[in-house]
């Protein structure tokens, strides 16, 4: 009979299994690459990460700055497209106006964009818009004034409301069909002479069109500096770089300015043949 002997195994040293076991641990070259690789990784995310929260910092005020000025000029059009005269002697005011170094003019009209809620309110509503400073935030904001009630003075009274605050500028410009106004209407008429309304057509009726520029600031601050710690970090700390104000403009059509026109031309004409002599009489026997 044959006997089958044991295979006999070769020394670890010469196998694949101590080959494998000898490589297991990761050389000095390996770990360094592997660290570089992790610190290039990590310095790019936190890179990556301060980008968009500073981007979230610079689109958040201009979102809101930008909602702002939507929701302000639709309001104003919205009124002005509507605007009636507002009293038989001033159908419509664009005065300019100056808060120091800022541009804020006044816009005193009335409108039909209004319903009665309340007894003795008429269909229209007088209607004012202009620039004050806010004393809690030293910021410009923009107001508006409505008086429902029929009122003697209809530029006072009523109440006002904040539109938008953050601005930095103001300004109303009035197209007569022909040429831009910088002005429009006259705030007392008796002081002046009747001929001094025949060259200026901005001095009487009321305007085609208005156009409406805003004028926001970038970067509105929220409170300003009150005590002297507060401006001493606000010094230490660096300050941003002076950005140009963001600029919103639109043009509103008045809709009733050529009835008001026709109707004022019509009682015009009606005045001059009233203001001709009647034929005598005795002419005739």
């Amino acid at each position: 009979m044959f006997r089958v002997s044991p295979v006999t195994r070769l020394p670890a040293e010469n196998t694949e299994e101590s080959w494998t076991g000898a490589r297991g641990a990761f050389t000095l070259i390996e770990v360094v690459i592997s660290s570089a690789l992790m610190a290039l990784i990590i310095t790019s995310a936190y890179l990556c990460l301060n980008a968009a929260v500073s981007s979230q910092k610079m689109i958040e005020p201009r979102a809101t700055i930008f909602q702002n000025a939507r929701v302000a000029m639709a309001l104003m059009t919205a009124d002005l497209r509507c605007a009636c005269p507002l009293s038989p002697d001033s159908s419509f005011l664009g005065m300019q106006r100056m808060l120091g170094t800022v541009q804020a003019d006044n816009l005193d009209f009335a409108t039909h964009n209004y319903t009665p809620r309340r007894p003795r309110e008429g269909d229209y509503c007088q209607v004012s818009y202009f620039l004050d400073k806010d004393r809690e935030s030293g910021q410009f904001a923009l107001y508006r004034r409505r008086n429902p009630t029929i009122a003697l003075d209809p530029l006072s009274g009523g109440t006002r409301e904040e539109i938008a605050r953050g601005l930095v500028g103001l300004r109303f410009d009035y197209y007569d069909g022909l040429d831009w106004f910088e002005s429009w209407g006259e705030v007392d008429r008796r002081s002046k002479a009747q001929t001094s309304r025949r060259e200026r057509y901005n001095l009487e009726g009321m305007p085609q069109a208005v156009r409406i520029t805003l004028w926001f600031d970038p970067n509105p601050k929220t409170k300003p500096a009150d005590s002297a710690s507060t401006a001493e970090a606000s010094a230490s700390r660096e300050e941003p770089v002076n950005e140009p104000p963001l600029v919103f403009q639109t043009v509103a059509r008045l809709n009733l300015a050529t009835a008001s026109q026709n109707v004022s031309g019509s009682g015009s004409n009606n005045s001059g043949q009233s203001a001709q002599p009647a034929p005598s009489g005795g002419i005739n026997q």
